[in-house]
């Protein structure tokens, strides 16, 4: 009996002798392998941080490009409207009701008021109307225009190449003249 006694334990072991080698052999192996995979993952996180970076500028980069095109749309729809209305200083008006103008939830362009909001258009035609003074001129005159104040004419013109320093003071009213004369004729639409 002794002998299947000792020749069971030596059988178990053998078996733990062999289970402990492996574990020991894993636990080396993993502790071998640590460094290896720290340093994978740390450089995966490095990688993974500078993509979303990367993701943060180009949405941030989106977020001003829709901002000046919408401004721009704006400027656009803004002056297309003054124009429409027969403004002939578009640059002008659009800075005196640009600031009053924005875009509604809607989407659409209105203008806040003391009355509220305004769609665009009537807001446009309401300031047009309050402010003639950005239409073109009705009459190409005016009260107390006579035609007494007209240049004289000269029956010959000057030439633009003899013009400059050095020119004589007679050839020199006389450009004066002929350029008064023919801006007065532009004037009056001859």
């Amino acid at each position: 009996m002794d002998d299947s006694h000792n020749e069971n334990s030596m059988q178990v072991d053998v078996q733990a002798v062999v289970q402990q080698a492996i574990q020991e052999y894993m636990r080396q192996d993993t502790t071998r392998r640590e460094p290896a995979y720290k340093a994978e993952l740390q450089e995966e996180r490095r990688r993974r941080e500078q993509l979303e970076r990367r993701l943060n500028t180009l949405v941030e980069e989106n977020k001003h490009a829709r901002k000046i095109a919408e401004e721009a749309e704006r400027g656009s729809a803004i002056r297309a409207e003054l124009q429409q209305n027969g403004v002939v200083k578009i640059d002008l008006a659009y800075k005196a009701v640009q600031d009053g103008i924005v875009r509604g939830e809607d989407g659409r362009l209105q203008a806040k008021t003391d009355q509220g909001e305004v769609p665009l258009r009537e807001y446009i035609s309401d300031f047009v109307a309050q402010n003639p003074e950005f239409l073109p001129a009705r009459i190409s005159g005016g009260s107390g225009v006579t035609g007494a104040h007209k240049a004289p004419v000269t029956s010959g013109g000057i030439d633009v190449e003899k013009i400059g320093p050095g020119m004589s003071k007679d050839d020199l009213e006389r450009a004066r003249q002929e350029i008064l004369r023919v801006a007065s004729q532009s004037l009056r639409g001859v």
